[in-house]
């Protein structure tokens, strides 16, 4: 049984953590940590895990790394960096899901997030944990950068377009939408009730940190550079991402038949992407690791359009960590993940 930390243990992506290590047949937790609430049991404050995980949360600094193989890390950006730093030569294995070490380098992460970057030595070796693109790098990782939310619906959703030379991507327009626990679990204006129900709003527009992030793994699938048009909306629901995404195409050349087969040499051997035959929804991924990708092409207006849809706190949180995990120690890829999807 691998023995697994999880730092910063009682937020959405946190409980989350737990909610799938608990049912992990290879990992058991020994150790959940909260700066905030230590000496509180974790069923305090997530009441859902009474008699499932009442274990005490403690300070990071009572961890024993002696017997930990590896520590998630949910922490806030800005803070993850700090225990990168901390743990870093422990040989305990860490995925972090913040966005500290997403980026290329220290200094787009500091153009991009307005705060300075504390330890930027640990860029030499990260791995960007997106599985379906970075499988092989990830067997050897020790670090990993576990990807954003909205990065992970829209790299999934372009990344066959991008791989193919034949498609025209020089322009694209990311239209995407985001349930409120993208926000994480402290209160806020933005999260208040009254101002989240019966409301629909876009934010970030023209430079959210999430647009750098697509754009570099792009980039790297096409080995050129690419840039996005990405714009956010917030949603009055608590969980999911849908994506629409918009490639116009300079000639009328595209078929479905074409389209798909690009999707489907991609990814056919992939166990958590689902290729729709027909318009996906957040309710058709909720509380799993899938994302669900549909494809077509408007013949009348020449756009290549694309839909995916994932839970942002499962495959675009802990979900993709404990995948991450899993192909870091050998693991059967679906320890752990095969969860069905939660309708109604």
């Amino acid at each position: 049984m691998l023995k697994a930390a999880i730092i910063g243990a009682t937020g959405y992506t946190g409980s989350e953590l737990v909610s799938i290590l608990l049912n992990h047949p290879n990992v058991e937790i020994v150790a959940i940590t909260s700066e905030r609430f230590a000496g509180k049991r974790f069923s305090e404050i997530h009441p859902q895990f009474f008699g499932l995980m009442d274990d005490k949360l403690i300070p990071s600094d009572d961890l024993k790394t002696d017997i930990l193989d590896v520590m998630f890390l949910a922490l806030p950006h800005g803070v993850s960096m700090k225990f990168v730093e901390k743990f870093a030569d422990t040989g305990v294995k860490i995925v972090d899901l913040s966005g500290d070490y997403r980026l290329s380098s220290h200094e787009v992460y500091e153009a991009w997030y307005n705060k300075p970057h504390t330890f930027p030595q640990a860029f030499e070796s990260v791995v960007y944990g997106l599985p379906e693109l970075h499988r092989a790098s990830l067997r050897s990782a020790s670090l990993v950068a576990n990807p954003g939310c909205f990065p992970t619906g829209s790299i999934l959703a372009l990344a066959p377009l991008f791989k193919a030379s034949s498609i025209d991507t020089d322009t694209l327009f990311i239209d995407a939408k985001t349930g409120v626990t993208g926000a994480g679990n402290k209160p806020s204006d933005v999260t208040h009730f009254p101002n989240v129900n019966d409301n629909f709003k876009p934010y970030g527009l023209k430079r959210h940190r999430h647009t750098i992030e697509i754009e570099e793994q792009l980039s790297l699938v096409s080995a050129k550079e690419v840039v996005v048009q990405f714009t956010p909306h917030l949603l009055p629901i608590d969980r999911g991402i849908l994506s629409t995404i918009y490639i116009p195409q300079r000639e009328n050349s595209l078929n479905e038949t074409t389209i798909l087969s690009l999707y489907k040499d991609m990814y056919q051997d992939e166990p958590f992407i689902r290729l729709r035959q027909d318009i996906p929804d957040v309710k058709n991924v909720r509380g799993t690791n899938y994302c669900d990708i549909y494809t077509t092409f408007d013949n009348r207006t020449n756009n290549l359009i694309v839909v995916s849809a994932i839970d942002n706190l499962v495959k675009g949180a802990a979900g993709q960590a404990v995948h991450n995990m899993n192909i870091m120690f050998g693991i059967d890829e679906v320890s752990g993940l095969s969860i069905n999807p939660l309708k109604p």
